[in-house]
C-alpha cells in the first residue's frame, strides 16, 4: 500500500503532492531522498536503485525525463507492484500531455491530480488502463481550457461511468468504429554491451518490446506467432495477452486496445557479438597524451547503421583537447565532454579521431583513462534475432491492413580504454 507519490523536478523540486491514505508522509523525506541521491554522485536520481530504504519509509522512484516518480510506503508490499505502478503512472501523464516535462505538469496541474485520484484508491492501484481513464477525464486541449476559463469549471470528470468499466476487456473502449482498419508491429530493441580495451565482450543483451498500435473495428481477435521464440528471456505481458497459449506454445493471443500500447517486452541475453567495434589508443609521452579511435561495423546487420555518436569524458587531469576526426563532428562541451557526431558509418572507410590531450603542469603520464559511451541506430533490424512469423486477426469482416517494422538502439554501450 503506497501512502504518498511526489513529482520531483531535475532540480529536486516538489512539484506535486498526491496523499494516498490517513497517514501524512512530509515533504522532508523528498529533501532526504535528494540529498541521498547527490551524496551518491547521481544528481538525477536516474541511476540510483529503484527502491531504497530511507530512516522512517521505503522508497520507489523512476525518472521519466527529468522528472522523479517518488513513492513511499512504511508497510510491506511487493516491490515491483510500487515500481510497476509508478512506471504505468508515467506512461499515463505522457500520453495525456503529449510528453514530460517541468512546465507541462505545471500547467495541466489539474488533470494530472485527477489523474492520480482515478488511478489509484487508498493506496492501492484502481483504474489504469488509459482507454478507461480518457472516457473518465478528458484529456487536455484547447477547446477544454476555453470552456474552463469562460464556465469557471475546473473538473475534466465525466459524470458517468465508462461502459468498458463492466466489460470482460476493461482495456478497450465500447465498440469502436474505424473507416480503415489497420495494425501496426514494432520490434523495438535496445543493445547494452560492455567491451574491454582488446574489443572483447564482457557483457551484452538485449531489451526489447514488441509495440501494437491498433485501429480495429469491433472486438478482433489477434493471435501473434514468433519464428524463434526460445530465444526470449524474462517476457512481461499486458493484461491483454492470454497467458495458457503463451505458456502451451509461445504464441500471444489477445484482444487488444484502441491505440498504441505495449504488448509485451523481453530479454535475450548471451549474445556473442555486436555490430559496432572502436578501437580507442591512448599513448602518454611528457604532459601530453596522444589519442586515436577507430569506429567501425564489426558484422554487417543487412542495413545501414546510421545516428552514430561516441562520448566520453575527458579526465579532471586534462587541461584542454585538441580534436579531429576524418568524418562527422567533434565537439569539447564546457564540462569536459567529447562529443563526436558520426551520423551514417561509410562503407569504404573507418571513421577516425585522432589529437592530443594536454595534462596538468608536472602530470608525465594520463593515469586515469577515459570510458567511451557509443550511441547508434539500426533501421529495419532486431539484433537478437527475434523475427515475427504471421499475424492472424479474426472477428472483423475484412482482412485489415498490416505492417510490420524494426529498430534497435544502443542502451548502454560502452568501450573501456
Amino acid at each position: 500500500m503506497l501512502q504518498c507519490i511526489f513529482l520531483l523536478s531535475d532540480s529536486g523540486e516538489v512539484m506535486l503532492e498526491k496523499q494516498l491514505t490517513g497517514h501524512r508522509v512530509d515533504r522532508s523525506i523528498c529533501a532526504w531522498f535528494w540529498e541521498h541521491a547527490v551524496s551518491q554522485g547521481d544528481s538525477d536520481s536516474s541511476k540510483l536503485p529503484p527502491v531504497i530504504a530511507s530512516p522512517t519509509h521505503y522508497l520507489f522512484q523512476i525518472v521519466r525525463e527529468g522528472i522523479t516518480f517518488l513513492a513511499c510506503t512504511q508497510v510491506e508490499m511487493p516491490p515491483l507492484m510500487g515500481i510497476e505502478f509508478l512506471c504505468r503512472v508515467a506512461d499515463v501523464l505522457s500520453d495525456y500531455l503529449g510528453g514530460l516535462n517541468e512546465d507541462l505538469i505545471k500547467d495541466n496541474f489539474v488533470i494530472v491530480y485527477e489523474l492520480l485520484d482515478e488511478m489509484i484508491d487508498n493506496g492501492f492501484p484502481l483504474t489504469t488502463e488509459p482507454n478507461i481513464l480518457r472516457e473518465m477525464i478528458a484529456p487536455p486541449n484547447i477547446v477544454s481550457k476555453v470552456l474552463s476559463v469562460v464556465t469557471g469549471s475546473t473538473s475534466n470528470v465525466s459524470n458517468t461511468l465508462p461502459g468498458a468499466t463492466a466489460s470482460s476487456v476493461p482495456w478497450r473502449t465500447t465498440d469502436p468504429k474505424h473507416p480503415n482498419n489497420e495494425v501496426y508491429v514494432d520490434l523495438v530493441e535496445e543493445m547494452d554491451a560492455i567491451l574491454n580495451r582488446d574489443g572483447i565482450l564482457v557483457k551484452c543483451e538485449i531489451y526489447g518490446e514488441v509495440q501494437v498500435k491498433s485501429h480495429l473495428s469491433g472486438l478482433p481477435d489477434l493471435t501473434l506467432s514468433f519464428s524463434n521464440p526460445s530465444i526470449l528471456n524474462d517476457v512481461r505481458f499486458h493484461p491483454c495477452v492470454r497467458f495458457r497459449p503463451w505458456e502451451s506454445h509461445q504464441i500471444l493471443s489477445f484482444v487488444p486496445p484502441d491505440g498504441q500500447f505495449k504488448l509485451m517486452s523481453y530479454r535475450v541475453k548471451k549474445l556473442k557479438s555486436s555490430p559496432i567495434y572502436v578501437k580507442p589508443q591512448l599513448i602518454s609521452d611528457a604532459g601530453t597524451c596522444r589519442i586515436s579511435i577507430l569506429v567501425g561495423m564489426r558484422n554487417d546487420p543487412g542495413k545501414a547503421i546510421d545516428s552514430v555518436t561516441l562520448q566520453f569524458q575527458l579526465p579532471r587531469c586534462v587541461l584542454s583537447a585538441e580534436l579531429t576526426s576524418n568524418h562527422g563532428t567533434v565537439n569539447v562541451l564546457a564540462n569536459k565532454t567529447c562529443l563526436w557526431s558520426i551520423g551514417r558509418i561509410p562503407k569504404d572507410k573507418a571513421p577516425s579521431m585522432s589529437g592530443t590531450l594536454f595534462l596538468e603542469t608536472g602530470l608525465e603520464r594520463l593515469r586515469a583513462f577515459p570510458t567511451f559511451g557509443v550511441g547508434f541506430r539500426i533501421m529495419g533490424v532486431a539484433l537478437s534475432g527475434l523475427q515475427i512469423d504471421k499475424l492472424d486477426v479474426k472477428n472483423l469482416p475484412n482482412p485489415p491492413y498490416k505492417g510490420f517494422r524494426a529498430l534497435t538502439r544502443a542502451g548502454e554501450y560502452e568501450v573501456r580504454s
